[in-house]
Order: C-alpha cells, then structure tokens, then sequence
C-alpha cells in the first residue's frame, strides 16, 4: 500500500496501524459527510451513524491514551501539546504531520458540512474531531519520546517558616 499512511522507510516508524486508521477514518467521514452535505435525505442518517461510531472510538481511545500517559508521567516528562499534538518532539516530523492532517480535515469537514445544512443530522459530524485528536494520544502514549522525569533534590530541603 502507498499513501500517507505507508510508505518506503515506514519500517522503522512505530505505530503505523494509528496512523492508518486516523486516515481510513478521516476519507469514510469526509466522503460521507460531504454526500449528506449534497443528498441529505439519503446519506444524513448514514453520516450520522458513522460520526457517532468515530466518536464512540475517539472517546475509548482517549480514556485509553489518558491512562497510558498518566502511567507514564511516573518516569517521564509528559506534556499535553506533546501528547495530544505530538509537539516538542514527542513524535517525528511524518508521523505528527500523517496524524495531524487528518485531524485538520476532520474539524474543517465537520464544520463546513454541518454550516451547509445547520439544525440537521450533520450537526453530529463536529463530534468527529475526538477521533483524530485521540489518536494522536494513543500514539504519543505508546510510542511518544519524552523527556525523563527529573527527581527532586533531596538535600533540597525546605526551610519551615518563622512565626
């Protein structure tokens, strides 16, 4: 397969199944969402169904992205642009731009087709985003590099107050 989501070199790039699945799922919404944009009596309940299912997935993979990062933050420096926007070299360049493009995709398709037919079913693709988003938490979490955490010193003491 080549795309985005794969290509030469890809071999030493972990988590290439998130970064699939953030673009598999970002063209089924934006095809679908755009069709019920354009035919909404035969594709808005559709649309409907498949942004529910991307934000029930975005949500469990968000709680699941939340724990393996607290985990984590035990022995390394965790911080949310890094998790959640692979920032600060938390990722590399291709996997933080293969993952956040699709999340960009995702804001404007929902917003736009849900302004194109305002008070209608598309209304729920502005839900979709959560899925982008938490895929870039799953990948930080599992294969994110930070920062170790630095211990406090301990002769470090502090000094109790007068009075």
């Amino acid at each position: 397969m080549s795309g985005p989501a794969s290509g030469p070199g890809d071999e030493g790039v972990p988590g290439q199944a998130i970064v699939r699945a953030s673009w598999y799922g970002t063209a089924a919404f934006t095809v679908l969402a755009v069709g019920a944009a354009v035919v909404p009596d035969v594709l808005a309940a559709p649309s409907a169904v498949l942004d529910l299912a991307l934000f029930a997935a975005g949500f469990v993979a968000f709680c699941w992205s939340l724990l393996r990062a607290a985990d984590r933050s035990r022995t390394e420096e965790l911080s949310v642009a890094g998790l959640w926007f692979l920032a600060g070299g938390s990722a590399p360049r291709r996997v933080q731009r293969d993952l956040l493009v699709p999340l960009g995709v995702q804001v404007v398709v929902g917003v736009a087709t849900a302004a194109v037919r305002p008070f209608t079913l598309l209304a729920f693709g502005i839900l979709v985003p959560l899925y982008g988003l938490a895929l870039c938490g799953v990948w930080a979490a599992a294969f994110g590099s930070f920062a170790p955490r630095r211990q406090p010193d301990p002769s470090a003491r502090r000094r109790p107050r007068p009075g």
